[in-house]
C-alpha cells in the first residue's frame, strides 16, 4: 500500500463484504464467476459469451442472431461476432428463413455439438462448486431470487 492512499479491502472485505450494496455483491461475484468460466474454457479457445451463445443455439435450434442476442444477455453487436468465429470454426451452421432472406437460421455442427459437450463438463464442475455449501432449498431459493431479480422489470410492466 501506498503511503496516505485508502487500503483497498480483498473481495469479502468491507463495501465489498456482507454489508455492501447487493448489486455491487451481485456484479462481483458475477466477475470472479466469469473469470473461473474463462479459465476453465481457455484450453478450447471458447469465451464464456461463446459458450453461452453455443449453450443457447442447442437449447433453442434454429433462432436467430437476435433471438440469441435476447437468451444469451448479449449485445446484437456481440453476438454477430461471435456467430461469425463460431461459424468460422466450424461450430455454428447458418441457413436462410424460409419467408424472411435477411434472417439467418442457427444451429450447432456436429464439431460444434462435440465442442459444446467438453465445455459442459467443465462448467458443471464450476456449477457443482457454487452450490457445494448450500442445501437444496437453500439452492432453490437463491435460483427463485436470481429469476426474480432477473425478471423483476417485466413483472412490472
Amino acid at each position: 500500500m501506498r503511503k496516505g492512499y485508502p487500503s483497498i479491502p480483498a473481495p469479502g472485505e468491507g463495501k465489498r463484504g456482507e454489508e455492501g450494496y447487493l448489486g455491487y455483491l451481485l456484479r462481483q461475484a458475477a466477475g470472479a464467476y466469469r473469470l473461473k468460466v474463462e479459465r476453465a474454457l481457455d484450453q478450447f479457445g471458447v469465451t464464456q459469451a461463446q459458450f453461452a451463445a453455443l449453450t443457447m443455439v442447442s437449447a433453442y435450434p434454429g433462432i436467430s442472431n437476435a433471438d440469441l442476442a435476447r437468451l444469451a444477455v448479449l449485445t446484437p453487436q456481440t453476438v454477430s461476432v461471435i456467430v461469425g468465429n463460431l461459424e468460422k470454426a466450424g461450430s455454428l451452421v447458418r441457413r436462410p428463413h424460409a419467408v424472411h432472406g435477411r434472417i439467418q437460421h442457427l444451429d450447432l455442427s456436429d464439431s460444434g455439438r462435440a465442442l459444446l459437450k467438453k465445455c459442459r463438463g467443465r462448467v458443471y464442475k464450476l456449477e457443482d462448486e457454487l452450490t457445494a455449501r448450500l442445501s437444496a432449498e437453500e439452492e432453490r431459493t437463491v435460483r427463485r431470487w436470481l429469476v426474480a431479480v432477473a425478471t423483476a422489470d417485466a413483472a412490472q410492466s
